[in-house]
């Protein structure tokens, strides 16, 4: 058995010039992830989230740090292998698909890029996926513009799994969703996790919704790590201020969660 983390950030900072200022999006960012693990990315607008996903990603280069992925160091600039390995599910599926294409096309493309089995079973592959995301077959050969915002990201999620890839970015892959499908995606979202032996990194500012997928909870304030800890602490005995004002936030769904939001309120007066 691997005993070695699947992907272990070290020291991450990413620093940008806008004109003759130099911004911090993160700094000194250090977290391993488990095989087989779904991490949540938790925090407010410009705390770090998508830098780290795009650093991840190899979208963009880290100022300092590595990144290494089953104790390999990711160079900057990508092979194909790498990109095979960590998939990215967007936050609007509608515009992750090209609209000239079919569904069938958009999920092909993936398999030939990659060169993942024979040219004559990738057809067949193709509908296999499209029934393990909860698709009837036929509708590969409709347009993303004739499916639903759901169906659209059920898509977006087959494609990421197309390849046989073991890790997979999601980037809030439900806020663009009502509640209903929201919880169906996360369910699908479960399933795939355990069949397939998947690892999820799960972006989102609503910490409710990580609390039903997560292992463990990142909390990023002003580009640091200011909180990682397994998901049921994170919710019953938070560390810091600003994890108990976002968990103080969240919408009230039940009696148990009332009393949450009421405690927390207390701690934080």
């Amino acid at each position: 058995m691997n005993s070695l983390p699947l992907l272990s950030l070290w020291n991450l900072t990413k620093q940008f010039r806008v004109g003759k200022r130099v911004i911090t999006a993160v700094e000194d960012i250090s977290f391993d992830v488990g095989e087989g693990e779904c991490i949540g990315i938790v925090g407010e607008s410009g705390s770090g989230k998508t830098t780290i996903a795009n650093l991840i990603l190899g979208l963009y280069a880290p100022t300092s740090g590595e990144i290494l992925f089953r104790g390999e160091v990711l160079p900057s600039r990508r092979e194909l292998r790498h990109r095979r390995m960590i998939q990215l599910v967007q936050q609007n599926p509608y515009s992750a698909l090209n609209p000239r294409r079919t569904i069938e096309s958009s999920l092909r493309l993936a398999l030939d890029v990659h060169g993942h089995c024979a040219p004559s079973d990738r057809a067949d592959l193709v509908h296999q996926l499209l029934e393990e995301v909860g698709l009837d077959a036929s509708m590969g050969r409709r347009s993303p513009a004739a499916l639903s915002g759901g169906q659209r990201q059920r898509v977006a999620i087959a494609r990421a799994i197309a390849c046989q890839s073991e890790l997979v970015v999601l980037d809030e892959p439900t806020s663009a969703l009502d509640v209903l499908v929201q919880a169906r995606v996360l369910k699908l979202l479960s399933t795939l996790r355990r069949s397939r032996n998947l690892t999820y990194l799960f972006i989102s500012h609503d910490i409710s919704v990580v609390r039903n997928i997560a292992d463990r909870v990142a909390v990023f304030d002003g580009g640091r790590l200011i909180e990682f800890s397994d998901v049921e602490k994170i919710f019953s005995a938070p560390e810091q201020e600003y994890t108990r004002s976002l968990l103080g936030s969240v919408p009230v769904i039940d009696e148990d969660e009332a009393n949450l939001r009421d405690r927390l309120s207390l701690i934080s007066t």
